[in-house]
């Protein structure tokens, strides 16, 4: 049985979920609404940990958390340059980018760019842009 087929049954920690549980609430998100989540869950599960798993899920263009785990990978590209890579090295945001680069979709390419820019220029670097979602919002290409 694949995770889309299985059910979710919660968080056995919220503040810190294992891979698999982030993967099988992704396909059943409104099993356990954001809302009833921990305040900030997006910036506690956009560490290392996490990324793998959450880059896989933004590059799946069917999963129903898509837009959350493409949230959470703006989050960690700005938390990489904005630390100067003390929160995880540049080379593992600089393999993700070319993963995007080579084999995403638009979205993807998309934060590709973004972030690829944010590396060469840290001064564009907006809290609401790159934290709070709005560059997935607004679908924005950085210049």
């Amino acid at each position: 049985m694949n995770v889309q087929e299985s059910t979710f049954h919660g968080f056995a920690n919220p503040v810190d979920p294992s891979p698999g549980e982030l993967r099988a609430w992704a396909y059943r998100p409104d099993s356990v609404p954001l809302s009833s989540l921990p305040p900030n869950w997006d910036l506690l599960v956009s560490g290392a940990h996490l990324i793998p798993t959450l880059f896989e899920l933004a590059m799946e263009p069917a999963c129903p958390a898509r837009r959350f785990a493409l949230h959470c990978l703006y989050i960690y590209a700005a938390d990489g340059v904005q630390t100067k890579f003390r929160a995880h090295p540049k080379r593992h945001l600089r393999r993700l980018i070319g993963r995007a680069e080579r084999y995403g979709d638009e979205p993807m390419r998309l934060w590709a760019h973004n972030s690829r820019t944010l590396l060469d220029r840290p001064d564009l670097f907006v809290y609401r842009d790159w934290c709070e979602g709005g560059l997935v919002r607004e679908n924005r290409r950085l210049r």
